[in-house]
C-alpha cells in the first residue's frame, strides 16, 4: 500500500516496518522510552489510542539490541463500502472495536565495514495475526561518507474471515536497497528503492459493495456482497531524502519525496518536510507538513449500478472480476500538518509532545466527501538515555 493515508489497523505492514528498523546509526545510544498517541477522527469515526515502549541497549562494542512493544485500542466507525442512500450524501458506517498487541526486536552486529541486523516481530488482533522477519545490512565506504543499505523482509499472516473456514493466509515479501551520501559536513542525501509483493487473501473482509440486483422480472433490490480484490499485488517505491543543517539559524531541514506504483494501477506521491529549530540550549521546535496524492485502483467503484460487473457472495474469486468500494482505494489527497516540541531536560532525559491535523479529500468527483476522514493526532513521549 502507499504511504498510509489512513491507519489500516486490520492489515499491519509488519515486513515494511521491520525493513525500516535497519540501524541508521550503529553508535545509537542506550535508552528506554514510552510513547502515547491519540488518533481521533471527526464525527465519531475511528479513534485509536496507542501506547508504545521502546528499549535499545549496546551489548559490548559491536552488538546492539532494539525492542519495541505496542498496544492499540481501536473504536469508532468506518465506511462499510455501501453508497449513500438516495437523497443523502452520508455513506453508511460500520462500527468496530478491537485491540492490537504488537512487538518487534532487532539484533545487530557491527563487523569491519558492515552492520548486519536481524529482526523479528508479531502483531495480534482478534481476527488477524501477523508474524514477520527482516535482514538488513549497512555498509560504509568512501571514508564513511557513503552508506549502502540493503534489506529483505517478509510476513506470514493468518486471517479469520467470517465467510471462510479455516483461517486464510496472506504473505508479503519486501526488498530495499539504498544509498546515503554525505555531501558536506552540513548536508546528506538519500536514495532508496523498495519492491514488495503480497499474495493470498488481500481483500478486507469487512468491506462491502452494493448493486441493484433483479430478483424477479421487474423486481430489484439493492443487495450487498463482499469485495473481491486480486490475490496478488506488486508494489514499487522510490524515496529521495535531504537533510541539511543551518548552524547560522540554529536549525535543520528534513525533506523527502516518495513515489509509489502498484499493480492495482495506483500511483502515489508523498512530499514531507520538517524544520528543526533550536531555542535556547534545551528546546527544539519542529513544524512539519506532509502532502499525499494517489490515483484510484483500477477496480475501485463507488457503486456497481450501471456496470456489467456481477458480484457474488462467498470467498474471493481468483479469476475475477475484481471490484471494491473501499474509499482507501479511490483517488484522493491528504494534508497532514502539525507542530512538535522536544525538551532535552538533561543530557539523559527528554520529553516530547506533538499535535497534528490530518485532512483527506476525494478527487474523483463521485465518492461523497463523507467517506473521507479528518483527524486530530496527539502524541507525547518520554525517553531516558545512558
Amino acid at each position: 500500500m502507499p504511504t498510509q493515508p489512513l491507519p489500516n489497523f486490520r492489515s499491519l505492514a509488519l515486513a515494511t516496518l521491520l525493513v525500516w528498523l535497519a540501524p541508521r546509526d550503529v553508535r545509537a545510544e542506550n535508552s528506554v522510552a514510552y510513547k502515547y498517541s491519540d488518533y481521533r477522527e471527526a464525527n465519531g469515526r475511528i479513534a485509536v489510542q496507542t501506547q508504545g515502549a521502546y528499549f535499545q541497549q549496546a551489548l559490548g562494542t559491536a552488538l546492539h539490541l532494539k525492542f519495541e512493544g505496542v498496544l492499540d485500542a481501536i473504536t469508532g466507525a468506518t465506511p462499510s463500502g455501501q453508497p449513500a442512500p438516495a437523497g443523502s450524501d452520508q455513506v453508511p458506517l460500520s462500527k468496530l472495536t478491537d485491540r492490537r498487541k504488537a512487538w518487534n526486536a532487532d539484533f545487530s552486529r557491527q563487523f569491519s565495514g558492515i552492520n548486519i541486523a536481524l529482526g523479528v516481530g508479531n502483531s495480534r488482533e482478534s481476527d488477524y495475526v501477523s508474524t514477520g522477519w527482516s535482514v538488513n545490512t549497512l555498509t560504509d565506504f568512501n571514508q564513511k561518507n557513503t552508506t549502502l543499505l540493503a534489506g529483505v523482509a517478509g510476513t506470514d499472516d493468518d486471517i479469520k474471515v467470517f465467510f471462510q473456514r479455516p483461517l486464510v493466509k496472506k504473505r508479503t515479501n519486501d526488498l530495499i536497497v539504498g544509498v546515503t551520501q554525505l555531501l558536506d559536513p552540513r548536508t546528506s542525501v538519500s536514495l532508496n528503492v523498495t519492491w514488495a509483493r503480497a499474495t493470498g487473501f488481500l481483500a478486507d473482509p469487512y468491506k462491502l459493495v452494493q448493486k441493484n440486483t433483479e430478483l424477479f422480472p421487474g423486481v430489484s433490490l439493492p443487495l450487498t456482497f463482499p469485495e473481491n480484490r486480486p490475490h496478488e499485488r506488486n508494489k514499487g517505491m522510490l524515496f529521495l531524502g535531504l537533510n541539511r543543517s543551518f548552524p547560522e539559524f540554529r536549525g535543520a531541514v528534513d525533506a523527502s519525496y516518495r513515489y509509489y506504483r502498484d499493480t492495482y494501477a495506483t500511483d502515489a506521491h508523498t512530499f514531507d518536510v520538517a524544520w528543526f529549530q533550536r531555542v535556547g540550549e534545551k528546546i527544539i521546535l519542529r513544524p512539519g507538513l506532509r502532502f499525499y496524492d494517489q490515483t484510484a485502483a483500477d477496480f475501485y467503484r463507488y457503486k456497481l449500478d450501471n456496470t456489467s460487473l456481477a458480484p457474488a457472495s462467498g470467498p474471493p474469486r481468483v479469476a475475477g472480476p475484481f471490484y471494491s468500494s473501499d474509499f482507501r482505494l479511490s483517488a484522493f489527497r491528504t494534508i497532514t500538518y502539525g507542530f512538535k516540541v522536544i525538551w532535552n531536560v538533561t543530557d539523559a532525559f527528554t520529553l516530547d509532545a506533538a499535535l497534528e491535523h490530518y485532512d483527506m479529500h476525494g478527487r474523483d468527483g463521485v465518492t461523497p466527501a463523507s467517506a473521507y476522514a479528518k483527524a486530530r493526532i496527539v502524541t507525547a513521549g518520554v525517553k531516558f538515555s545512558w
